[in-house]
């Protein structure tokens, strides 16, 4: 019966990440198309290409000069309208931290947790100055937490910090992975 079980829990951890990635984007795509159900005829994956063709259409208008105060204006609107500006902001900046132009994971290091002990905590800087708060001495470094959709911010003496000369994107899925995967 331990065998059994062992088999199954073998079975299960090769299944369950394959399955749910799946799962995920079958659900991804079954809801695209739903988005262009109304249409007389059905093809799948339609609402996959339609979406992609729209963002793209909507990239290339905003980079257009004609088009550019719009966009300027609409975002002032958002900033300043309250609760939506709590939401629009914070959505804005986490999808540039990652995406955008000021990415703000791309310095991964590696802290001191404590001068006594040898423990470290892997993170990336995202304000390398903390002039804001009178504390030229201190750096912003946020932690991602294993396996899950948070992480905390930290400000960290600069003399606890080294920095890592390894690609963001391994730094980033090693922490997520909880040191599972590998690094280099």
């Amino acid at each position: 019966m331990r065998r059994l079980l062992n088999y199954f829990l073998s079975g299960f951890l090769i299944v369950a990440p394959i399955g749910l990635t799946i799962y995920i984007l079958y659900a991804l795509l079954r809801w695209l198309n739903e988005l262009f159900a109304g249409l007389s005829f059905d093809v799948p994956g339609l609402g996959l290409v339609v979406a992609i063709l729209l963002i793209t259409a909507v990239g290339f208008v905003a980079k257009s000069f004609l088009v550019r105060p719009f966009l300027i204006i609409t975002e002032r609107l958002l900033h300043r309208t309250p609760l939506v500006s709590i939401i629009y902001s914070s959505l804005k900046d986490l999808f540039d931290a990652f995406v955008g132009d000021n990415q703000k994971f791309n310095r991964p290091v590696l802290v001191r947790t404590s001068a006594q002990e040898q423990t470290f905590k892997m993170g990336f800087v995202t304000q390398p100055s903390m002039q804001a708060i009178h504390r030229d001495d201190l750096l912003a470094v946020y932690f991602p937490h294993s396996y899950n959709f948070s992480g905390e911010l930290v400000l960290v003496p600069i003399q606890s910090i080294t920095y890592l000369d390894l690609p963001s994107s391994e730094v980033m899925k090693f922490i997520v992975s909880g040191g599972v995967s590998r690094l280099g």
